[in-house]
């Protein structure tokens, strides 16, 4: 539509001339090592505490006793059967078995 003004104008690319050049940029620069501890961390202790939740969970009286489970008709007997609970305690030891293999195969990035 010609009322319409350019998305991209063409001053872009005189922007884009001023920046510094491809070469000039810190793209090679390393990540910093307490950054790739701390991020080693924080992933284990998600992957840890989501694992042994999601283990635990289908167990207790929460899952018995969820109102939502209660008055469904199809999902209330699909998910208190032992087969799924079982099912979803096994998908919570493999989210443990994913930050033991995190923890396994880590390597720091020195540069």
């Amino acid at each position: 539509m010609p009322h319409q003004r350019d998305l991209f104008p063409p001053e872009a690319s005189a922007y884009e001339r001023e920046q510094l050049p491809a070469a000039e940029l810190p793209s090679d620069a390393p990540i910093p090592v307490w950054y790739q501890r701390l991020s080693m961390v924080i992933l284990v202790v998600f992957c840890f505490y989501v694992g042994l939740l999601v283990f635990v969970l289908p167990w207790t009286r929460y899952w018995q006793d969820n109102h939502y489970l209660l008055t469904s008709t199809v999902l209330g007997p699909v998910l208190n059967s032992g087969v799924i609970r079982g099912v979803i305690s096994g998908l919570g030891l493999l989210d443990v078995w994913i930050g033991i293999s995190e923890i396994i195969q880590y390597h720091e990035q020195r540069g």
